[in-house]
């Protein structure tokens, strides 16, 4: 059962490399996605339950961003940088819809990615403002590779839905490629379907990611693994522990990315590939 707690922040609109700021409403994320290496994030929560069973809600975000963009000149703000913003414990607090109204109503550029339907809800903010812009992360098109993968997150056909209806309603959207999974989602079978699902879409980019080895992923990808694909043990460890191997595998599939993206008519789209 998830831990589910109301905290008190002290402040909400934070420094960030990709944005000028980033805005996280919750610490923690319940969708789970066994890839996740923001884990590192529960070194500071106080948490002994495993990343992805916690989410501490700051339920006076809403206040303290009021506060922040009162006193700072518009800028670039990205929701969020260390969880989903709509995750399934944001149709109960509502807290991202609120902080997003006030940033949207301040003049900042929201740029949005997400795993979740839920963002269709707050598109009645984002419509009409050309300074915004939503983004869903898109991982594989095997409904049950994706379960085991990111179990607490939308399906994947919901989000390239939720990317149809952005478009459709004239907001940016974009879509974010990854982070695949050696062996299992980054075939060009694989990658080919990914491409094919998007590519009639009118996005503005789309952004490409591979499986990141940062502390903490291999202790939560093994276990899947073992399960489910003790074959590939062997390539994961090499791909984690050795970076010549995994920096011949990134090159690789960099190259055929941009092949399969070109052959799709799409490669103009797709941002520098590692």
């Amino acid at each position: 059962m998830a831990v589910i707690n109301e905290v008190q922040a002290k402040s909400i609109l934070g420094k960030s490399g990709i944005s000028d700021y980033c805005v996280n409403c919750y610490t923690g994320c319940l969708h789970n996605c066994i890839y996740c290496y923001a884990r590192f994030m529960k070194r500071f929560s106080g948490h002994e339950e495993p990343w992805g069973t916690f989410v501490d809600a700051k339920v006076n975000a809403p206040e303290i961003l009021r506060r922040e963009v009162a006193r700072k000149p518009p800028a670039s703000v990205f929701m969020s940088s260390v969880c989903d913003a709509y995750q399934p414990v944001e149709k109960r607090f509502g807290l991202s819809r609120e902080c997003l109204r006030i940033l949207v109503d301040a003049g900042y550029h929201v740029g949005i990615l997400t795993k979740s339907k839920l963002v269709t809800r707050d598109f009645d903010i984002l419509e009409g403002h050309d300074n915004c812009d939503v983004g869903c992360t898109l991982t594989t098109m095997d409904e049950r590779l994706r379960f085991h993968i990111e179990p607490g997150a939308s399906p994947t056909f919901e989000r390239i839905a939720a990317l149809e209806e952005a478009c459709s309603r004239g907001i940016k959207a974009s879509a974010f490629l990854g982070p695949f999974m050696p062996g299992l989602s980054d075939t060009d079978e694989a990658l080919d379907a990914l491409f094919s699902a998007v590519a009639h879409l009118p996005l503005t980019h789309l952004h490409a990611d591979k499986l990141n080895p940062k502390p903490g992923v291999w202790n939560s990808l093994a276990p899947f693994l073992k399960r489910h694909h003790p074959d590939l043990l062997d390539l994961y460890r090499s791909l984690f522990y050795d970076m010549d191997e995994y920096r011949a595998y990134c090159q690789d599939l960099g190259r055929r990315l941009r092949k399969i993206a070109d052959e799709h008519g799409i490669g103009d789209k797709l941002s520098p590939v590692f």
